[in-house]
């Protein structure tokens, strides 16, 4: 089981990311736009700058729904190697049975 605080750093890290999403797309539609004059897009960029570090999205690491544990993580299932293992072992995922031989 990870660290409580660990788990709720990565859910304030995953609000920040949600809060500022449209801000920071703007300032970058802003900065990436050639026809835009370059002081324009330097201020963007500076803006883009100012916002909080954890509400880039390159933050957010994905973690385990179960244990949070952050490494081994299976993307369709939301869960990481060990839970799944014991979850297909108590015979709880449907069609998933622990090979043995």
């Amino acid at each position: 089981m990870a660290k409580k605080s660990m788990i709720e750093r990565e859910k304030k890290r995953e609000r920040l990311v949600a809060k500022y999403a449209a801000k920071r797309a703007e300032l970058k539609e802003i900065a990436n736009d050639e026809s835009r004059p370059m002081e324009e897009r330097f201020k963007a960029r500076l803006n883009l700058a100012k916002l909080p570090r954890n509400s880039s999205p390159t933050r957010l690491h994905n973690r385990c729904q179960l244990t949070g544990r952050p490494h081994a993580y299976y993307r369709k299932l939301k869960l990481s190697r060990i839970a799944l293992r014991d979850l297909g072992s108590a015979g709880q995922i449907p069609g998933m049975v622990k090979s043995s031989w």
